[in-house]
């Protein structure tokens, strides 16, 4: 990957971090931490990877997304938003009554949405069935889904994988956010999902591991799935509150939007960051 497009997919992944603390913000409510955390894995595939047409939402042949860790809708808004499936002012309507951007995504009202999630461990089992479908089709486009560590404690997570693993979804690649936070706490006390990687690899999937903030190796990683047989796990490792210093790494910006003065604060540094990069 050349420096020009890095430099342009970190722009792309701070605006989508603005859009998760302008959503949050304006929501009174919402998921910040697991939202920053995910915004370079959107970035790459939104404004680099996917074959997607916003002025096409439907399109048979586009390549398909299921955010499985649906909380984190605030981010999925702002990759689709700056994509152009939507404009870039309805995301301070996050979460309000008459808004289509509801706290979870909702693919019947929102463009670019391939599939309706929120209940943590089935969003991995629709990328499933379109994996399946693709197949069927002579693998016509890519499915990617992306789900959480804390997630992966579920059960219908490991029926999905098996799943995969035996119909041999080539097409299907997973990405797990792995900031080692959830809403009770780190993985490790709540209830540990290792070893993920191992695990994957018993359910015969290909497994890549990377740090989930850097560009080349996403886009490595990705390049190396394409090319295997078989569905793919990328496990990123990566830092909740990612971009925002003071909900970097703190369970405690899980599930909590920002007040007036973090929202200042958080806008501030976000607003440093993009200018230094277009500078």
């Amino acid at each position: 990957m050349d420096d020009i497009t890095k430099k342009k997919l970190s722009v792309d992944a701070c605006r989508i971090r603005m859009a998760v603390i302008e959503g949050t913000y304006n929501a009174k409510s919402g998921h910040p931490g697991g939202s920053l955390s995910i915004a370079d894995i959107l970035a790459y595939l939104y404004f680099d990877k996917m074959n997607i047409d916003p002025a096409r939402p439907d399109m048979p042949d586009r390549d398909r997304l299921v955010l499985s860790k649906g909380h984190a809708a605030p981010a999925l808004y702002g990759a689709l938003a700056y994509r152009g499936f939507f404009p870039v002012e309805d995301i301070k309507t996050l979460r309000k009554p008459d808004s289509y951007l509801q706290g979870h995504p909702n693919m019947n009202l929102i463009p670019g949405v391939d599939m309706s999630t929120g209940s943590l461990g089935q969003g991995i089992s629709a990328a499933c069935g379109m994996a399946l479908g693709s197949k069927y089709k002579g693998d016509a486009f890519k499915v990617y889904t992306i789900l959480g560590d804390g997630e992966i404690e579920e059960g219908e997570v490991w029926e999905a994988a098996m799943f995969a693993g035996n119909k041999g979804l080539d097409c299907l690649t997973a990405f797990i956010d792995y900031n080692g936070l959830q809403i009770d706490g780190t993985v490790e006390e709540v209830d540990s999902p290792e070893p993920i990687a191992d695990k994957f690899r018993a359910f015969n999937w290909n497994v890549i591991e990377i740090d989930g903030h850097d560009f080349e190796q996403i886009e490595d990683a990705v390049n190396r799935a394409d090319a295997l047989k078989g569905p793919t796990a990328i496990v990123c490792k990566t830092v909740k509150g990612k971009g925002v210093s003071f909900m970097e790494n703190s369970v405690g910006w899980h599930g909590k939007a920002p007040n007036e003065e973090e929202y200042n604060t958080a806008m501030a540094e976000l607003n440093a960051q993009l200018a230094a990069l277009e500078a």
